[in-house]
């Protein structure tokens, strides 16, 4: 697949502080230490329905660790996938009588266009579940080699399963007790009742081909991947056996990113596979989290219509800490649109106060675990000081407007 367009990337003088992160698995604000390159993979959409805003805070808040890698010289190596094939995006062609194929590229035709309008740094590869299934296959077949994972006691329907007990440290990602991953297994997309398992928990590798379903020929049979393994393959492929960030909502930390990781390291013997498991806060409307199955949604592209600016919809998400569940209000718009007018009237100016002392608390902030309520509070300092007292140095909006554009991705 396609990515959606690139912005331009300013350079701006100086540097900041290494980037601190929240790590899921050890519970603490570490340090992220990548080489030269950094490495991160981002869990994708399911394409079965336009970008909420649940979504794009996400997807910011990974754009933010991108932009403070880059502005510390360091290359990003960003991969996100797309998982065109999976239960909702087949129940969900099925109630509106569409065609899944064309429901998928569609929503994923939406979904780049919110991100290009959000200003979100592409990823380098993205790649759609169809499109990598022979490697997903290549992978099951090997962990199936390896004794990682098991054909179900099914003659009619063997399916492949991985076994949670393959990997010494299954359980370290979540740190989630047995009875919280049971829940959460049967909550988010798995089967722990289904008999002949050898444990409930263990997660879905290969579906045998189903009447009526899409499938794919392979070592395995035919059929279609579990989703788990689909962005374990994907990463591997492309990103090596041990990455910087592994990056999605914090509704991804069980089972998703647990069994995600206990696949990477049953078939390569690396641990951790991701120095870092980072999980964004859920989005809320009217108290609940905002989510397709409880279609409390609201849209970017609906926004778009409307004629909100992007950048006041990127600093309204951008105005609470990207861990922190939060509620979607109205006034976070209006504020937002104030605090846009604001800053582009100041980076307008032809002098202003001197922002060098402002865009290194900009850098300080954002390595601080990405915390854009200060970072954001930097840069309205200056601007009330700009627009109020004027200022005498002649180069401090282009600096600002170059900092607030590198490293927060707001366009002025």
């Amino acid at each position: 697949m396609q990515p959606w367009s690139t912005v331009p990337f300013p350079t701006v003088p100086g540097s900041g502080p290494p980037l601190r992160l929240y790590d899921t698995a050890t519970g603490e604000i570490r340090p992220t230490a990548p080489g030269p390159t950094a490495r991160m993979y981002v869990c994708g959409i399911t394409p079965y329905d336009a970008t909420h805003l649940g979504h794009a805070a996400t997807y910011l808040a990974f754009d933010l660790v991108n932009r403070v890698w880059r502005d510390a010289g360091h290359d990003v190596r960003y991969v996100q996938n797309v998982t065109d094939i999976d239960e909702p995006l087949l129940e969900r062609a099925i109630r509106d009588q569409d065609d899944w194929v064309v429901l998928g590229m569609r929503e994923t035709a939406l979904f780049r266009e919110d991100m290009e309008s959000l200003r979100v740094l592409p990823p380098a590869h993205y790649i759609g579940a169809v499109e990598a299934m022979s490697e997903i296959s290549a992978l099951v077949d090997k962990l199936l080699a390896a004794g990682a994972a098991y054909r179900i006691d099914d003659p009619e329907y063997p399916d492949v399963y991985y076994d949670s007990a393959a990997t010494a440290e299954f359980g370290y990602e979540s740190r989630y007790d047995e009875a919280t991953m049971l829940a959460l297994s049967a909550e988010r997309g798995g089967d722990p009742d289904r008999p002949g398992k050898r444990h409930p928990v263990d997660a879905l590798l290969w579906r045998m081909a189903r009447p009526d379903e899409p499938s794919w020929d392979s070592e395995l049979g035919r059929g279609r991947p579990g989703w788990h393994v689909e962005c374990t393959a994907i990463a591997l492929n492309r990103l090596g056996a041990q990455i910087d960030v592994q990056g999605g909502g914090s509704d991804l930390i069980f089972p998703h990113h647990e069994f995600g990781a206990a696949h990477a390291e049953a078939h390569t013997g690396e641990h951790p596979f991701a120095r870092h498991y980072c999980h964004a806060g859920m989005i809320a409307l009217d108290g609940e989290k905002m989510s397709k199955s409880k279609g409390n949604l609201v849209f970017v592209s609906r926004l778009r219509a409307d004629g909100v600016d992007p950048m006041a919809i990127r600093l309204a998400l951008l105005s609470g800490h990207w861990r922190s569940d939060r509620s979607w209000l109205p006034e976070l718009l209006t504020s937002a649109n104030a605090r846009l007018a604001a800053w582009r009237e100041a980076v307008r100016l032809d002098a202003g106060p001197p922002a060098g002392d402002t865009v290194a608390r900009l850098r300080t902030h954002l390595a601080d675990d990405l915390d854009t309520p200060r970072a954001l509070a930097a840069v309205d300092a200056w601007t009330r000081e700009a627009t109020t007292r004027r200022g005498t140095d002649p180069t401090a909006p282009a600096l600002l407007r170059n900092a607030v554009d590198a490293l927060l991705g707001i366009a002025l």
